[in-house]
């Protein structure tokens, strides 16, 4: 018999979504929230800057890729290793091709040409 837990459930996305297909607004998950899948319908390069905002918590070496900083790309603690090295921003001369999911902890997406995107909200 499987367990049905709101605290799982609602950290993989099942506090509903948003869709986009346009780059005058970025999509901003509801306060408190964060999008924890973003679903690429077509292929998509993002936004210069806020295409890909990622909620990071680099000292404890949880790092997301995004388009204003780059995850992994130094190694914060030689003693810990909190951190990888060779990570690199997103930025506008990389396309995600269409059906790509990317899952972390995002608190905005905005594409750089109007392109279709769903984001799933998670805690």
């Amino acid at each position: 018999m499987g367990i049905n837990s709101t605290e799982v459930s609602y950290g993989f996305g099942q506090m509903g979504s948003m869709f986009s297909d346009t780059t005058t607004t970025p999509m901003i998950p509801p306060a408190g929230k964060v999008f924890v899948a973003i679903h690429f319908l077509e292929a998509t390069t993002l936004a210069t800057s806020g295409g890909l905002v990622a909620q990071n918590n680099i000292a404890n070496g949880i790092e997301y890729a995004g388009t204003d900083t780059a995850a992994h790309d130094a190694v914060l603690s030689p003693d810990l290793n909190e951190s990888g090295t060779g990570g690199t921003v997103i930025d506008v001369s990389n396309s995600i091709p269409a059906g790509t999911i990317i899952y972390g902890r995002y608190t905005q997406v905005k594409a750089g040409s109007n392109k279709m995107i769903i984001a799933y909200i998670g805690n």
